[in-house]
C-alpha cells in the first residue's frame, strides 16, 4: 500500500485527461494518485470547492499523508478549501501556473461576449481586482511549491501580461504569501503540467519540500 496520496486538480475548462502524464508518473514513484476531475466550468470557485475537494479527499486511503499536484484554477480552488477546513493529513502542495494573484487576461476579456460561455462563472473570478477570490484568500501555513512557466504558445493573450509570463498566467502573479519555493520554468501554460522537467521538480518537492537546483 502507497505510504502517501496525491490529488491531482486540473485547470479551468480542462479535464482529468490533462493530468494523466503526470498521474503516470507519480504512480511510478509509488504514490497513489488521484487524478479528480470536476465541473470547472459549470459554477463558481466557493461551490466547486465545498462540494469537490472533500470527495477527492475521500478517496485516498483514511490516516494516509494526503498531497496535491495543482493546475491553474485547480490551485484556487484548493486554496479556497484550505482557507475554511484544516487537514490533519495535509502533506505537501505543488502548484503549476497558479493565477495566485490573479490575471489580466480575465481583466481585459471577462466583458467580452463568449468569455463567460467558455470559462465559466468561476474564470470571471480570477481577475486581479483587490476583493477578487484569488486576493482574498491571503497567504498559506502550510508547505506549497509553485512553478511559473515564462514561455508562451499565445502572444496575443501575453501582451495582456506583464512579462514574463506563461500567456495565461504572470510569473509574477505565482508567487504567494507563505510559499516554500518558487521556481521558474521556459514551459507554456497549458503544457506545465506535461512537461518532464516540471515533472521532475514536482517529485522533487513532494519528495523534499523544495525544488531541484543545479
Amino acid at each position: 500500500m502507497a505510504k502517501e496520496c496525491v490529488i491531482l486538480l486540473h485547470g479551468m475548462a480542462r479535464s482529468d485527461r490533462s493530468m494523466k502524464t503526470m498521474e503516470a508518473a507519480l504512480s511510478a514513484q509509488g504514490y497513489a494518485v488521484v487524478n479528480y476531475a470536476y465541473p470547472s466550468t459549470d459554477y463558481d470557485l466557493e461551490t466547486i470547492a465545498k462540494e469537490h475537494i472533500a470527495k477527492a479527499i475521500a478517496q485516498c486511503q483514511p490516516s494516509t499523508k494526503v498531497n496535491f499536484v495543482t493546475h491553474s484554477l485547480g490551485s484556487i480552488i484548493l486554496r479556497k478549501y484550505l482557507s475554511e477546513h484544516t487537514m490533519r493529513t495535509l502533506g505537501r502542495v505543488v502548484m503549476l501556473g497558479p493565477p495566485n494573484k490573479g490575471s489580466e487576461v480575465v481583466d481585459r476579456l471577462k466583458n467580452v461576449p463568449g468569455f463567460k460561455l467558455i470559462n465559466g462563472p468561476a474564470g470571471m473570478q480570477l481577475g486581479t481586482q483587490h476583493d477578487s477570490v484569488p486576493n482574498s484568500l491571503g497567504g498559506v501555513d502550510y508547505p506549497v511549491g509553485v512553478i511559473a512557466g515564462s514561455s508562451t504558445v499565445n502572444p496575443i493573450l501575453s501582451l495582456m501580461l506583464p512579462k514574463p509570463n506563461d500567456g495565461k498566467v504572470s510569473v509574477e502573479s505565482t508567487k504567494l504569501e507563505g510559499m516554500s519555493d518558487h521556481i521558474v520554468v521556459p514551459v507554456s501554460h497549458p503544457f506545465l503540467m506535461k512537461n518532464k522537467d516540471v515533472i521532475r521538480q514536482v517529485k522533487a518537492f513532494l519528495n523534499t519540500g523544495e525544488f531541484f537546483r543545479k
